[in-house]
């Protein structure tokens, strides 16, 4: 049998908890003595310049790095699959010259292949480039970089 669960935060009441202020150095434990509710604390200013500062330091990140190798890639990529769909679309036409549709149709498709992912690699490397939200440079792949 499975033991019955009992809801403990219901049967603590909310008038009865206390908090303890925190210090702001790792010298020492909290005094226990000094209980207080966070409404009395909320108005006291407590800093410790030394932690904040150093912690600011910290979440500041140097400016991405920008893939010029891969976006060089994916611009070859784009070029290549264009070409290969105007030539598809061409001799699947039969203004270039009469090869059938078989050969006109694989042309074709390996064009598309290729042209959908230069494209949307290409897209994602502008928008990271302008600075939108959402995008950045780590979702591109590296290319060997």
């Amino acid at each position: 049998m499975v033991p019955a669960r009992t809801d403990v935060p219901a049967a603590i009441p909310r008038s009865k908890v206390k908090y303890s202020a925190l210090s702001c150095t790792d010298d020492g434990p909290v005094n226990p003595q000094e209980e207080t509710s966070p409404a009395e604390r909320c108005c006291e200013p407590q800093r410790c310049p030394g932690v904040a500062r150093s912690r600011l330091l910290q979440l500041k990140e140097s400016p991405p790095k920008t893939p010029y190798k891969a976006i060089a890639c994916f611009a070859l990529q784009f070029l290549m699959g264009a070409f290969l769909v105007v030539a598809g679309c061409l001799l699947l036409a039969g203004s270039v010259s009469r090869v059938g549709p078989a050969r006109a149709v694989a042309v074709l498709i390996v064009g598309i292949l290729v042209l959908v992912p230069g494209c949307y690699h290409l897209l994602v490397a502008c928008q990271a480039h302008r600075g939108r939200r959402g995008y950045s440079y780590q979702d591109l792949p590296d290319c060997g970089d």
